[in-house]
């Protein structure tokens, strides 16, 4: 097994809290969760790029933008400036 095969647990566990959290009633937690997507995100295009699964790093390139533009959704105007 491969050092960086490793980082595959992690982003899924980092992904499954973010899930959790996008899915919560509070703006802020919410909002946390965005930018915990992205910090998973990031993990699965360090693991993809190893991996060469080029499809999956598309995916989420994909998925990141869509996570700020939740992410922003969720802020008020105030936080946002």
């Amino acid at each position: 097994m491969e050092y960086l095969d490793w980082l595959q647990w992690p982003a899924m566990l980092i992904t499954v809290i973010a899930a959790w959290l996008v899915a919560s009633k509070q703006r802020h937690r919410r909002n946390l969760g965005f930018w915990v997507f992205m910090a998973s995100n990031l993990l699965w295009i360090i693991w993809g790029l190893y991996s060469h699964a080029y499809a999956l790093i598309v995916l989420q390139l994909c998925l990141g933008a869509m996570n700020i533009r939740g992410a922003l959704k969720t802020e008020t105007p105030a936080e946002r400036a």
